[in-house]
């Protein structure tokens, strides 16, 4: 039997090289790097009038590539296509088959969960067709997002400005951050007031601090007039404990990463964009080059929006558990996470192919990036198979002139998973309270001290990345595939900016979507949007035709843009300008945020009789230590953040330290910290104070200066080094001497 020659195309060079070491001899792997065929960047490339056929044409700058998978396509006994597991992957692959002109029976679709040496070698032994409801599916979402790209994007470069795009999905997305701005605008603060007292109990030492709850039933103090009566109440009278509360409470795992809730609690812990988290995520996965271990896919996929867990993986968890922590620490039995009702369930969640790969073990072959997240992916799958954190809870109600006063508490009894792994929050943690003393029914307590104070409600947060992406699935708007993408682009786009780590809507956002809602109601609506995604499931379980539900949406769209043209006819709409308290020092205006090619800066209203322009900088807590003004953050030639006084040269405080909201208990002045993620440690920079922290204590590494390194060399090696500077001069003199010498005998010899 003669030998095999087989070939394997995936998407990705990284992943070639793990799944070629892998596979051995009989097997050559080449990556395709994405797309090597598409819809034309310069038309529709869509025939809508010929039931939505596409125009799928080679991509440009891949003819070299696509000429060499053919040479070896037609060399190869079979084609494994071996793109990503989605709806992408598996469009990738026909475009590849049909590229390549592969016969159904060359072709084998072959897909790895996870990039290990058993994942690849079983796959490869159980091929199969391409699956063309998903090609189905992944071809309407590409046709459909071509047209609104490319029938509403011009209507906004004609009423709005040139070179705007709108989308499907990024439009939604943009239109949640207007309407959370919206709503943050329209927000009326109410006011309400907390009262605490601290009581001593009678007869027996032990005081804690009791929180008014109601009188006596639950009961809100609305205003200091409510506030002061409830005072007067209580004042000089004892407390009495009417109950007390002893109970067990305990607390399970969060489940496993999904692709949207990686993205999460990547931001919240790491400070990874959406983006990056995906970009380190799929490198993971591909592979990477592990001492002793050689080429190591160390996660599973990372695009999925199930909890499923494999029982291998399970059985793996477990045996390392009771090895590493002990039967205690072990849930009992595998810890099964329902998915959700409408999530495709076609992946296992994320987790590591190789639970004994543990985060220390392979960091030295890792990224800081890498391992920060593997192991955050590590921690949180072994999390999700061991025993549940047991807390105990204690809850004391005092009675005072028929009002409620009540205290809790709660304490650790047993960590369980809470030993490796506990879950990020968006918003401020259970408070567990202060230790309590013990106490009955029936026991007496004095006040000691009232302490109230007033509050008011909160309008709802901006979104953060993280928690657009957790609103984005919540609402079904996108899947996992997207929502990185979508996230970076309303950003790219400027109709959405990051301030203080939280996305606010733009000038033109703000005016995008309104023309947006005004004339395309149905394409920005959120809830069309999440049907959409459904019908497009429905395409890949094969229940909808691709066609239909293209013609279906066209129909609507198609009226909508007639409609929006014939009502707009001769409007142009201006995007209002952002109006900044930076003064122009040239005319006196108060200065705008505009957008350029290298994108926002200040520059005056003026123009153009006055010219001036200034980069845009951020206003910072705290005061300047010189003069007292404010604090503005600003950038170096090089790029580098440095923090100065808003006053500029007229002050000239400048300093490398952040400053921060706090102020030193010492001498008031603001305190700073250390530039960097993580730093968090701050000290005060008044040379004056006795908490003072002397630069050359804060921690920075200090680069050798030409100066310090002479200072530090032994007399004889200073005084010989301008010799040796002078011979290499003249070994450089002498050297251009030979080649000018060379290249003058050169051109004779030409001439001659």
């Amino acid at each position: 039997m003669g030998k095999t020659n087989n070939l394997v195309i995936v998407e990705s060079p990284s992943k070639a090289k793990t799944i070629g070491q892998y596979l051995g001899p009989g097997y050559t792997v080449k990556a395709s790097m994405g797309h090597l065929r598409d819809l034309p960047k310069s038309k529709m490339g869509v025939d809508i009038e010929h039931n939505f056929a596409p125009q799928y044409i080679p991509v440009r700058g891949k003819e070299a590539l696509i000429k060499e998978l053919k040479t070896e396509a037609a060399k190869a006994d079979t084609v494994y296509l071996a793109t990503d597991p989605d709806r992408e992957g598996e469009a990738i692959s026909w475009h590849l088959k049909e590229l390549l002109n592969l016969p159904d029976d060359k072709a084998q679709r072959v897909t790895f969960n996870e990039i290990t040496k058993k994942v690849v070698k079983d796959s490869i032994q159980h091929p199969r067709d391409i699956d063309y409801c998903l090609v189905d599916a992944q071809q309407a979402r590409r046709i459909l997002d071509r047209i609104v790209g490319y029938e509403l994007s011009p209507l906004l470069w004609k009423k709005v400005r040139r070179g705007l795009s709108a989308g499907r999905v990024q439009s939604v997305a943009t239109r949640m951050v207007v309407d959370r701005e919206n709503e943050i605008r329209a927000f009326q603060p109410k006011e309400y007031w907390s009262l605490d007292v601290t009581l001593n109990r009678v007869g027996k030492p032990g005081s804690f601090v009791a929180h008014y709850y109601g009188s006596p039933k639950k009961r809100e103090l609305e205003n200091e007039e409510q506030t002061n009566a409830v005072i007067a109440d209580i004042t000089g009278k004892e407390f009495t404990v009417t109950d007390v509360k002893k109970a067990e409470k305990k607390r399970s795992s969060a489940p496993p990463f999904t692709t949207s809730t990686l993205q999460q609690e990547a931001s919240r812990k790491l400070g990874f964009t959406p983006k990056k988290t995906m970009m380190v995520a799929q490198q993971l996965y591909e592979g990477v080059e592990i001492a002793g271990e050689g080429t190591t896919g160390l996660i599973t996929y990372m695009r999925t929006d199930s909890l499923r867990l494999s029982d291998e993986a399970m059985d793996a968890a477990a045996d390392f558990i009771r090895a590493r922590y002990g039967k205690d620490y072990y849930y009992g039995s595998h810890h099964v996470f329902k998915t959700k009702s409408g999530a495709q369930d076609a992946h296992e969640a994320i987790r590591p192919s190789h639970v004994e790969l543990e985060p220390e073990r392979v960091k030295s072959s890792l990224t800081t990036d890498q391992y920060k997240l593997y192991k955050l992916i590590w921690s949180r799958f072994l999390a999700t198979q061991m025993a549940n954190a047991i807390f105990d809870t204690v809850s004391i109600d005092t009675e005072c002139a028929g009002h409620v006063f009540r205290a809790s508490h709660q304490s650790m009894r047993f960590p369980g998973f809470i030993a490796v792994y506990e879950e990020g929050r968006d918003d401020d943690g259970e408070a567990v309270g202060s230790p309590l003393p013990n106490l009955a029914a029936g026991d007496k307590a004095v006040s000691t001290k009232n302490e109230k104070a007033q509050h008011f409600t909160q309008p709802p947060a901006r979104y953060t990345e993280a928690t657009l992406v957790k609103a984005m699935e919540e609402k079904g708007v996108g899947r996992p595939s997207t929502y990185a993408a979508t996230v970076s682009t309303i950003q790219d786009r400027e109709y959405v900016i990051k301030q203080d780590k939280r996305l606010a809507p733009t000038p033109l956002g703000e005016i995008v979507t309104g023309l947006m809602v005004e004339r395309f109601n149905d394409i920005i609506d959120v809830e069309f949007t999440a049907n959409m995604e459904s019908r497009l499931d429905a395409v890949e379980e094969g229940k909808q035709q691709w066609q239909s539900l293209l013609s279906e949406f066209y129909d609507g769209f198609s009226k909508e843009l007639k409609d929006a043209e014939e009502a707009l006819e001769g409007v142009r709409l201006k995007v209002p300008e952002e109006e900044t308290d930076e003064v122009c020092e040239l005319c006196g205006r108060k200065m705008v945020i505009k957008t350029g090619r290298f994108g926002r800066f200040l520059a005056c209203p003026g123009f153009p009789e006055c010219r001036n322009t200034k980069p845009l900088v951020e206003r910072m807590p705290g005061r300047c230590p010189k003069c007292g003004s404010g604090m503005l953050k600003r950038k170096s030639k090089k790029g580098y953040a440095y923090y100065a006084c808003e006053k500029g040269q007229e002050c000239g405080f400048m300093t490398w330290d952040v400053p921060t909201a706090e102020d030193c208990p010492e001498c008031g002045q603001t305190l700073f910290k250390k530039a960097g993620k993580g730093r968090n440690k701050t000290f005060c920079i008044n040379e004056n104070c006795s908490k003072f922290l002397p630069e050359d204590q804060r921690g920075y590494y200090k680069k050798k200066t030409a100066e310090n390194a002479e200072a530090a060399e032994p007399a004889e090696e200073a005084e010989q080094k301008p010799k040796k500077t002078a011979a290499k001069k003249t070994a450089a003199k002498k050297t251009t001497a030979k080649k000018t010498t060379t290249k003058k005998s050169t051109t004779k010899k030409k001439e001659a």
